[in-house]
């Protein structure tokens, strides 16, 4: 039963990969399966015809005047010679026709990879298990279906000369072309057996892969390379990396070689079959039952169907292999987003009247043990400035990432105008919150693409990317590189210009001062830059959120005093609220921070 479970699953995964070809190209996939048949029948008329020319020339040597003889063997060569380039005009044209497949299949199969991962939520990022079935299908989507399409087309090609082949061996004798069938099949499973054996291995070294590209990654990504060089962390990186690969090295290689032995002794059997067999029609030459041109053809058909058993032999175990790993994909495809879309989504306040609000909002991510959040009641109204203060994993920025329906509550609710947030379509929701993390993105794309990511809406030369890097203060940054507002940011690409981190941060502001939406959140959005600078983005930040809720996340307490009301947040909860002066009378968690930061000022 169990067996037969597996054969349904493999025969479902095979479907669905050729729909994916399918999809990715009807017309290359049609002409593909055409060029096969054709290849796959051509060898078959090329033995008939050298049947012929040997044939010809057995008589012409016979018959009198062998010149005048000669006339009948000609038509056959220039037959054979015809074939023969057709022959080599479809292989150069299937060639060509199967690296267009692959290069289109494989485009098709990575938009598909790219669209699955920007619809999954948040939560799948923070989990190991992710990223093992991440790391499985990025590396085994983009070139299996490709392998699959030259597996199919191997076994098309392969076997309708094979079967040819194996029919006119049959008409010498039936014996024959079951031998050769049968020697067939101790490799087939072989290889089965080896596949097998490979994706159980897989699957179970993920992890270790994924380590080793770990190092890799840090001992050559730019983001590592200060502290390797003053740590002088690159020969301890170097020397695990190179233990884990001689680790997966050892036992792929244990695999391989079992494998390539049991290979040696299936060829070795099917070899002396068809050589016993092609020693049988040597015999029946030698006794005059068959020509000496069907002698020539049915050993070159012996030596031809050894070959052509061979690639259809490679090509099944490749296709079963290539459906095995192409499984990888698709239980990444098999993940589903967690957060629901409304089956008829409401459209969202513009303007708020009330603005928003939590009621009672817990939230606990899947893999603590404790709530982020407990019981938060907090209403932000159009106009009106929130700041959150409090230590390093207090819930600030998670509070930011349920507000942007990143997340759900685990208890609660979050409203815009008493409407659930989940009532909204998410892409609608978040057109109308504009947030930069502390952990903003960093564009390796021109300055004036860097803040355009901001509101795609507008056109790339909008007089507003420009007023909002004025805002933000990253206009004079931006006018002073060699290409201006056309410059590429970052170092990554030629003639790029690498900025520091406050000048980042100024475009990074800039980007989300360009979107036109009702809720703003700044979080640690300053923290780079000097307080002077910080003051002033402050200052043109209040006129900006005219009529808009904003909240705001930072540890400079100074800036703070900015804000209309403050919430000190402490393990989740929100312990104080009020003005800068009304939490400094009360004497508690915010006034003796705001005392600790400013005594260093004094």
């Amino acid at each position: 039963m169990q067996q037969l479970k597996r054969k349904i699953q493999q025969t479902l995964r095979l479907r669905r990969a050729l729909r994916l070809v399918w999809k990715s190209g009807p017309g290359w996939a049609i002409a593909n399966v055409v060029l096969q048949v054709v290849q796959g029948t051509l060898p078959l008329l090329s033995l008939y015809l050298m049947k012929l020319i040997v044939d010809a020339v057995e008589t012409a040597l016979e018959a009198p005047g062998g010149e005048i003889a000669f006339g009948g063997v000609l038509p056959f060569i220039a037959l054979a010679g015809v074939v023969a380039l057709v022959s080599a005009f479809c292989r150069s044209l299937a060639n060509l026709v199967n690296q267009a497949q692959a290069e289109v299949v494989t485009d098709y199969v990575y938009d598909i990879l790219h669209s699955h991962s920007i619809e999954l939520d948040l939560e799948y990022y923070e989990s190991s298990q992710y990223y093992d079935t991440l790391h499985r299908a990025q590396r085994e989507a983009p070139f299996r279906p490709t392998r699959i399409v030259n597996n199919l087309a191997q076994i098309v090609r392969s076997g309708i000369s094979l079967v040819a082949i194996a029919g006119l061996l049959f008409s010498l004798h039936w014996g024959i072309a079951v031998i050769l069938f049968v020697a067939a099949v101790p490799g087939i499973w072989v290889r089965l057996k080896s596949a097998d054996q490979m994706y159980s291995w897989q699957r179970k070294r993920t992890w270790a892969e994924r380590q080793a590209q770990y190092f890799s990654w840090m001992l050559t990504d730019d983001g590592h390379a200060k502290e390797i060089r003053l740590f002088d962390l690159g020969t301890l990186f170097r020397q695990r990396f190179r233990k884990l690969r001689y680790s997966l090295r050892k036992e792929r290689l244990a695999i391989a070689t079992r494998r390539s032995m049991l290979e040696l002794a299936t060829q070795t059997c099917a070899t002396f079959a068809v050589f016993g067999s092609f020693a049988l029609v040597a015999y029946l030459a030698v006794q005059g039952s068959i020509t000496l041109g069907s002698l020539v053809m049915y050993y070159q058909a012996f030596q031809r169907a050894q070959g052509f058993l061979r690639q259809m032999l490679t090509g099944v175990a490749g296709l079963y292999e290539n459906n095995l790993f192409l499984s990888n994909f698709y239980e990444f495809l098999n993940l589903k987003p967690k957060l629901t879309e409304p089956t008829h989504p409401e459209t969202i306040p513009n303007p708020m009247q009330t603005g928003i609000a939590f009621n009672q909002v817990s939230f606990q991510y899947a893999t603590s043990l404790r709530k982020t959040l407990k019981e938060i009641d907090l209403t932000i109204q159009p106009g009106e400035v929130v700041a959150l203060v409090g230590e390093n994993g207090s819930g600030k920025t998670t509070l930011i990432k349920l507000l942007c329906r990143l997340y759900e509550p685990s208890e609660g609710n979050i409203t815009c105008d008493g409407i659930d947030l989940r009532r909204f379509a998410t892409k609608d929701l978040r057109r109308q919150t504009s947030v930069i993390f502390q952990d903003y993105a960093k564009y390796h794309l021109s300055a004036r693409e860097n803040i355009w990511l901001g509101n795609t809406d507008y056109p790339r030369e909008h007089e507003e990317i420009t007023a909002a890097a004025r805002q933000a203060g990253a206009d004079e940054v931006i006018t002073s590189l060699p290409q201006g507002y056309e410059n590429i940011l970052g170092n990554w690409f030629d003639q790029g210009e690498e900025l520091s981190i406050g000048q980042w941060q100024k475009v990074a502001l800039a980007r989300a001062f360009l979107r036109d939406s009702q809720i703003i959140v700044l979080d640690e959005p300053t923290s780079a830059l000097d307080p002077k600078a910080e003051y002033e983005v402050f200052k043109k930040f209040r006129q900006l959120i005219e009529g808009k809720a904003a909240i705001l996340v930072t540890h400079r307490l100074s800036t703070v005093k900015m804000a209309d009301r403050i919430l000190v947040m402490e393990k989740g909860k929100i312990t104080e609220s009020g003005t800068h002066e009304e939490l400094m009378q009360q004497c508690g968690t915010y006034a003796h921070l705001f005392e600790t930061q400013a005594q260093h000022y004094r």
